[in-house]
């Protein structure tokens, strides 16, 4: 596997989602998830439940998951508070919403960059302190990083000082997100460029949406740059709910198809995919999910990068299936 996908559905997805997806069925869905072969799966947040009462049951959903071999169980979580909440429930890895857009990060989660950043290191303090094998990865994804539905422009040079300030800090890695779907391929590539000079083997992955139909052309461009780590959600659910118009995650079936087809290792199973994408509609039923492959499947000839060549359909959604027949 050279491409490693991190699927953050459960999470990003459902938090966007009025509704509340039953814990059983989260577990369900993280399972099926597990099984076509996703290794990482952000499956909540460690947030105010009167804010995203979504997430209000993530301690539990994060204690099933550890129960799945070889997975990475990743929450997100704002400030110390939800990162010992994290760690408290078993967690392997936590990302850390830092915004590049101050405006953006006071709506998000109420801190000024300079209180963010001294947030970020009594984090860093907390998790230092804990036992060895307690001691959670924290991961910074900078939001805003490529413009602001609030603010607007966001300067360049401001993200990547800001990168190169949370690594001095000790977190594990910093990544760059484009949760409000501003990102253009040309600013994707410079970007990551830059934060890998500047940061070296600490420059994370890459938080993509869709919502101005850029999303995987600018993960094209991010691979250019080197980047191989990538978020997605499957059916292409989420958006930041304090960003206005922040819709359009990058769809996780087609994610893995364009990078299968382009001659990288994902190590996922798209029909297992399907089964997945199976269990998160009936568990919310009538909730509009996304995507290309789900409704056509492989072409004629298509072969895995390094698994070799799958049956012609393979990947189409049950509902795809039961239109065609």
């Amino acid at each position: 596997m050279d491409i490693f996908i991190s699927e953050v559905g459960p999470r990003d997805g459902l938090q966007s989602i009025h509704r509340t997806m039953p814990t059983a069925a989260k577990i369900a869905w993280v399972r099926a998830l597990a099984a076509a072969g996703l290794r990482e799966i952000e499956v909540g947040s460690f947030v105010n439940p009167k804010r995203l009462p979504q997430m209000a049951d993530a301690a539990e959903v994060v204690r099933a998951a550890r129960e799945i071999p070889g997975l990475t169980v990743m929450a997100l979580a704002p400030n110390l508070r939800g990162v010992q909440g994290a760690a408290e429930a078993g967690v392997d890895k936590v990302t850390m919403p830092v915004s590049a857009s101050e405006p953006h990060s006071i709506a998000n989660i109420g801190m000024t960059h300079e209180q963010v950043l001294a947030e970020v290191a009594r984090v860093i303090a907390y998790r230092d302190g804990l036992p060895e094998d307690r001691r959670p990865e924290i991961e910074v994804g900078i939001s805003t990083a490529f413009g602001c539905t609030i603010a607007g422009p966001v300067d360049e040079d401001w993200v990547i000082d800001l990168a190169v300030r949370l690594a001095g800090l000790g977190v594990d890695s910093v990544g760059l997100s484009d949760g409000v779907g501003y990102a253009n391929p040309a600013q994707v590539r410079r970007l990551f460029m830059r934060l890998k000079e500047e940061i070296g083997g600490k420059a994370g992955g890459a938080h993509l949406h869709n919502t101005r139909g850029q999303g995987l052309a600018n993960v094209v461009a991010a691979l250019e740059a080197g980047v191989t780590t990538f978020d997605s959600s499957q059916g292409g659910i989420g958006g930041c709910p304090y960003s206005p118009g922040a819709t359009g995650n990058i769809v996780t079936e087609d994610l893995v198809w364009m990078l299968e087809a382009m001659g990288h290792d994902t190590g996922v199973d798209l029909a297992k995919l399907a089964e997945a994408r199976r269990v998160l509609a009936e568990a919310l039923p009538g909730e509009p999910l996304y995507g290309h492959l789900p409704d056509v499947g492989t072409e004629k000839g298509f072969s895995y990068a390094a698994r070799g060549p799958v049956p012609e359909g393979t990947g189409r959604s049950a509902e795809a299936k039961a239109c065609a027949a």
